[in-house]
């Protein structure tokens, strides 16, 4: 009997338990806001990630650049920074340049957080995007090719080691086979330090360094990779690697304090990078490109910002 009243009571007990409404209500709101949030962002993600249709539609085109060399200055102007203005003015939208850096820039394109190794890319996470296009000087990697498409070529390049101009390391002498010549300059490089930057054309782990006996350096990836060479003349390293482009800049802006010592990677070229989600708007940009070759539009910039190019590539344009 005590059994059957005692389990009776708690049922009555149970029955009398009321909801705290506004308990209920409060947190209500809270999911409601949390949704909210999420759908925000989905839809967000989803306008800022769009072909060329939707680039239209939004009536501006995103550019994402890094302030490097000729191609993006600190004043916003540049060999890319035009190219895009032109290309923009061609799609009949507003134009806008978004900064970025080396560590994001991919992320800020696609939505993608990226690891890459070698040749390889692992896909690590997921961010906002902020662009629509990339232009700024941008390598053709094979890692990069894995979770981006690429324009036609824009610019010639290539890897080349420096070093300052009292080193004891001398410029091999060229033998018309860049293979040979890459060789010749490796085996310089026994006990040598070599300034790289990880993730990007000038990371040494592409092109086999520390096998070749150097020490390797890298580069800290929050700072403008203009630096490393006057990191180089400053003696903080006994040479870096450095992309063409960047490398004639310095051999005008510092004459006679470096010297380059030869070739580290075979020819590489340069473009603009899209996602893999916008092949229209990658298809318009060829063809406008295209118009800005035969008519001689882009070779004036070329000759504007890099004019001893032709010096060195005299049959590129």
């Amino acid at each position: 009997m005590r059994l059957e009243k005692n389990i009776k009571i708690k049922v009555e007990k149970t029955k009398n338990i009321k909801p705290d409404w506004g308990l209920v209500t409060f947190r209500t709101k809270q999911l409601f806001v949390a949704l909210l949030a999420v759908l925000m962002w989905q839809a967000s993600n989803k306008a800022w990630c769009g072909d060329l249709d939707e680039v239209l539609k939004a009536g501006e085109l995103r550019h994402l650049g890094i302030v490097y060399a000729n191609f993006v200055t600190a004043d916003q102007t540049g060999l890319d920074v035009e190219l895009m203005q032109l290309f923009a003015e061609h799609l009949g939208v507003r134009y806008k340049f978004v900064e970025t850096n080396w560590t994001n820039i991919i992320t800020d394109l696609t939505g993608q957080v990226i690891k890459p190794n070698g040749d390889d890319v692992k896909i690590t996470g997921s961010g906002p995007i902020r662009g629509d296009i990339i232009a700024t000087g941008f390598t053709m990697l094979n890692w990069r090719k894995k979770i981006v498409d690429f324009s036609e070529m824009t610019f010639p390049t290539g890897v080349w080691l420096i070093a300052r101009a009292d080193s004891k390391l001398q410029p091999i002498v060229p033998t018309g086979n860049i293979t040979k010549d890459i060789e010749a300059v490796k085996k310089k490089l026994v006990n040598v330090s070599v300034l790289g930057l990880k993730g990007s054309c000038l990371d040494t782990s592409l092109y086999n360094l520390e096998q070749a006996g150097a020490t390797i350096q890298h580069f800290p990836l929050d700072r403008d990779l203009s630096e490393m060479i006057p990191s180089v003349i400053a003696k903080q390293a006994d040479t870096t690697l450095m992309d063409v482009p960047v490398a004639l800049i310095a051999l005008e802006k510092w004459p006679g304090q470096i010297k380059i010592i030869g070739p580290i990677s075979d020819p590489q070229i340069m473009a603009c990078a899209f996602p893999k989600t916008s092949p229209k708007l990658r298809e318009e940009f060829n063809n406008f490109f295209k118009k800005c070759k035969e008519d001689g539009t882009y070779r004036h910039l070329v000759e504007k910002y890099y004019p001893s190019l032709f010096v060195y590539y005299p049959d590129s344009f």
